[in-house]
């Protein structure tokens, strides 16, 4: 087992902008954008010092963009199929190529995509990126793909609404309209100039030609040999030409050196295209990494089992979670979250940020980042899953800007050309914020701790559900055991000071096979705690708790 996988998420596009005046809505030109050599060997070693393990960069690949970049041959998309003026990182419009927003070069942008991974991979770091496996752009056309394989569309039937052999979905005798045809007249009309006959079906299974506004109408859906309209007929023999091209893509970029990918949507592409896919690609490339994002919790245990090492926990740990912090439900709920997983916890990739969700300290999540540490501590260290923070989070981030095709709604626009605060002004003044101190003396407990990383897991709550002179509905306590040490670990998710009263039952000592052992001297490894526990089995330990506070308790065995 390789140990605590720690995953940081970051847009290289807002990542290195230090344009404080940015303007919403605006161009590559007016509002600037972050590139790839940002990335440099001190921010990189400084991520590493932070205790990340991995890097996801994500908008690489060449997306749909209202930008130019005509002496290279690369032009903008209508902004009827654009999202934003800087574009939607998941509507590929070229499979291999790299995003031009990101070079300083554009002739030489995957040249500098490569230098990059091998920075980061001198540093210590590995290297994920996003797989879009579901839709790519209705403006879809590489021009850069390997001459010996035919563009996604080329040849399709399109007189069919579904046919084995075809990449895309059509609805025949039809156009496509955008939902905002009319909304904006200041549109260019060099840019109006768009045309889709037949229109294809959109990315999120919607077989209208006039899609709405909230469908993913900047996309269209990918033909895996399934006839949607006809009950999910599979047509899987001979395999799909749309598999075969997914599978060169694949191997393209981890040929490039990436490590991993994060495959967008996965429940949306047939099962047995990844049972089919993976083990072709870990058997070439045998150390890279499978991560699903997949909201379908029914569904977990089959995509292990088809060959993904880590799946997201949105719907199970973040939910509980968010909950808590944000004063809802009692602790219970997290013995329920991690119990209900039948074994693969240790396969679910935890978070409290992603480039989907709200920023924890925005006005629609916690307001203040330090709420949201008690929910961090037990993401990071209940089991030996994966985790991942969002570029930002770890600075305080309150994604409270309205930045252009992106409201203002607690989240950090992944549509728009910006730069994000928290991450300038760190960069500027080379100091961490309080909060970022906190965040990195965790991270690392998660990393090095050999109990956290390697460890056995014992949760407490069952023993402590019932109030023992304080109210521990709010408090959860949870142990982590290894060869050489045993962590107590207590989390305050109440605004006030507590004064939890733990009991370490017989049960957990037997189970750790410490058979009933004194532990003594146990101190705290965070903050400047000068107090002592003993570990009695069967008595309980006082311990003093601040609002929102977490205490990690080390004991040397």
């Amino acid at each position: 087992m390789a140990g605590k996988i720690a995953i940081y998420q970051v847009l290289p596009r807002l990542f290195g902008n230090t344009n404080k005046n940015c303007i919403p809505n605006s161009s590559y030109e007016t509002n600037g954008c972050g590139k790839l050599d940002h990335f440099n060997q001190e921010i990189l070693s400084g991520l590493k010092d932070f205790g990340y393990t991995h890097i996801w960069f994500t908008g690489i690949i060449r997306h749909a963009s209202q930008t130019a970049f005509s002496k290279f041959g690369i032009e903008a998309q209508s902004p009827l199929i654009v999202k934003g003026k800087a574009g939607s990182p998941y509507a590929i419009v070229d499979y291999y190529d790299v995003s031009p927003d990101l070079s300083n070069n554009v002739a030489e942008r995957m040249s500098e995509f490569e230098q990059l991974v091998d920075r980061c991979h001198k540093t210590g770091l590995k290297v994920i990126i996003d797989f879009v496996p579901n839709h790519v752009s209705r403006a879809y056309k590489s021009l850069v793909k390997p001459s010996e394989r035919d563009d996604f569309g080329v040849g399709d039937k399109t007189d069919y609404p579904f046919h084995p052999l075809n990449n895309f979905y059509y609805i025949p005798d039809s156009q496509f309209v955008s939902p905002i045809q009319n909304e904006d007249d200041g549109i260019e009309s060099m840019f109006n100039e768009f045309s889709e006959i037949p229109s294809k079906a959109t990315g999120n299974d919607c077989f209208l030609p006039r899609p709405k506004k909230d469908d993913w109408y900047e996309t269209v859906k990918l033909n895996y040999g399934v006839d949607i309209l006809k009950g999910g007929t599979e047509y899987f023999n001979p395999i799909p030409d749309t598999w075969h091209k997914m599978r060169d893509i694949l191997i393209y970029w981890a040929q490039k050196g990436v490590d991993g990918f994060r495959c967008d949507m996965a429940a949306m592409v047939p099962l047995k295209f990844w049972e089919w896919v993976i083990p072709q690609i870990k058997n070439q490339f045998h150390q890279l990494t499978f991560i699903a994002e997949i909201y379908e919790k029914n569904r977990y245990e089959e995509f292990i089992n088809g060959g993904f090492d880590y799946l997201y926990d949105k719907v199970g740990l973040y939910d509980t979670l968010r909950a808590l912090t944000e004063g809802s439900g009692d602790t219970g709920e997290i013995t329920k979250c991690w119990s209900s997983l039948n074994g693969i916890e240790d396969k679910m990739l935890n978070f409290l940020e992603n480039h989907d969700e709200q920023r924890v300290a925005s006005d629609y999540f916690a307001s203040d980042p330090l709420r949201a540490i008690p929910a961090l501590t037990v993401a990071l260290l209940l089991n030996r899953a994966p985790f991942l923070i969002y570029f930002g989070q770890e600075l305080g981030e309150r994604g409270m800007d309205s930045e252009g095709y992106s409201g203002l709604d607690g989240r950090t626009t992944i549509y728009d050309y910006w730069s994000v605060s928290s991450v300038r002004e760190w960069m500027q003044s080379n100091s961490l914020p309080e909060i970022g101190r906190i965040y990195k003396e965790l991270i690392n407990v998660a990393v090095s701790e050999r109990a956290v990383s390697y460890g056995l897991k014992y949760d407490l709550q069952y023993a402590n559900s019932e109030p023992l002179g304080s109210d521990n509905k709010k408090i959860y306590s949870f142990m982590r055991k290894s060869d050489d040490s045993l962590l107590l670990i207590i989390v305050n998710f109440s605004s006030t000071e507590k004064k939890a009263i733990v009991k370490i039952p017989e049960g957990a000592l037997d189970y750790f096979g410490l058979k009933r052992q004194i532990l003594a001297k146990g101190r705290d490894i965070l903050g400047e705690y000068s107090d002592q526990f003993s570990i009695i089995p069967d008595k309980s330990i006082e311990i003093q708790l601040d609002s929102y506070g977490v205490r990690v308790i080390k004991f040397l065995l």
